[in-house]
C-alpha cells in the first residue's frame, strides 16, 4: 500500500492509498490545498482541524452547486429525450391532396385555333412589310 505526503495548507499529511490511486489521492489533495490556500489568504493561520473542515466545508458547497447544475441538466436532456420520442412515434402526416384544375378540351381547341390564326396574320403582316 504506497504512503505519499500530501501538502494542504502548508503542512504535510502522511497519507496511505490503494495500488494505482496515487493520481486521483494527489488531484484530490491539490483542491483541497486550493481551497485552504484561499483561506489562509482571507483569515491568516489557523488550527489544523480548523482548515480542514473550512476547506472541506467550501469543497463541498462547491460539490453540492455541480451536483445541482448536472441534476437539472439530466432533467432537461430527460425532458428533451422524451420530447424526441414522442416526435419518433407520431404517426406520418397523412399526404396534402392538392387538387389542380382540368381545362376542358373545348378551351384547347380555342386556344391553338387562336394560335393557328396569330400565325397566319404574322405570315399576312411579313409578306406586306417585305414588298
Amino acid at each position: 500500500m504506497p504512503e505519499l505526503t500530501i501538502h494542504i495548507g502548508g503542512r504535510g499529511f502522511d497519507v496511505s492509498c490503494q495500488d494505482g490511486e496515487e493520481p486521483f489521492l494527489q488531484s484530490a489533495a491539490k483542491m483541497l490545498d486550493d481551497e485552504a490556500q484561499v483561506l489562509s489568504d482571507q483569515i491568516g493561520r489557523m488550527p489544523e482541524a480548523r482548515m480542514l473542515l473550512m476547506a472541506g466545508l467550501m469543497l463541498a458547497d462547491k460539490t453540492a452547486a455541480t451536483d445541482d447544475k448536472l441534476k437539472k441538466a439530466e432533467a432537461k436532456l430527460a425532458e428533451v429525450e422524451a420530447e424526441l420520442q414522442s416526435l419518433r412515434n407520431r404517426p406520418e402526416p397523412e399526404p396534402e391532396r392538392i387538387e389542380v384544375a382540368v381545362v376542358p378540351p373545348s378551351v384547347t381547341d380555342t386556344l391553338a385555333e387562336l394560335a393557328a390564326r396569330a400565325e397566319a396574320l404574322a405570315t399576312v403582316v411579313e409578306e406586306k412589310s417585305a414588298k
